[in-house]
């Protein structure tokens, strides 16, 4: 009996930590995760991973979402060369999204899931909730909110250009300079 509680014991708590091990958190490796493009394209996240890092956006087209996007256009702009590849998940009708992209000149890689499904394999609820991940697929940094002064996108920035081994744009005041030459 007690050899058979012990080995019970050592099978549930094996269990708990594989768990633990599938929780969405700084330092774990990202969820296994892949989606069509709005070509049709699969998006696979270890493929892109391998590459390099990536910052993984769970959007809408929301006013404050909308407000946010020069922000993650900047931090791709200033960090593709050096290998940051950033791709924004939209939860909207693809018809709504595609005409969105064309008016805000999207200029990473994007795709649709009106059911939800990347926010359950990335388990939030939150809108918009941010991944950065590492070379090689370790979670480097969780955003989730939405902050329209820019704030947040500058520090997600900050920590891309230390994965690409980049100074550092503070992307904040470039938006906003942008902004006020408009």
């Amino acid at each position: 009996m007690k050899t058979t509680l012990i080995a019970l014991s050592a099978v549930l708590l094996g269990y708990v930590a594989q768990a633990e091990d599938t929780k969405v958190a700084v330092g774990q490796p990202a969820p296994a995760f892949s989606i069509k493009d709005s070509t049709g394209k699969i998006i696979d996240l270890k493929t892109l991973t391998d590459k390099g890092p990536v910052l993984v956006r769970l959007t809408c087209g929301c006013l404050g979402c909308d407000k946010e996007l020069p922000y993650f256009q900047e931090v791709h702009a200033a960090y593709k060369a050096k290998g940051l590849i950033s791709l924004a998940i939209f939860k909207e009708p693809d018809t709504k999204v595609e005409s969105y992209a064309k008016e805000k000149k999207i200029n990473m890689l994007y795709a649709v899931d009106t059911k939800g499904d990347s926010w359950k394999v990335f388990q939030t609820k939150t809108m918009p909730s941010n991944f950065l991940i590492e070379k090689g697929g370790r979670i480097s940094a969780i955003s989730a909110g939405c902050d329209t002064s820019g704030l947040l996108a500058r520090g997600l920035g900050d920590k891309a250009a230390k994965l690409v081994g980049t100074e550092k744009v503070d992307i904040k005041t470039v938006v906003d300079q942008k902004a006020k030459t408009k």
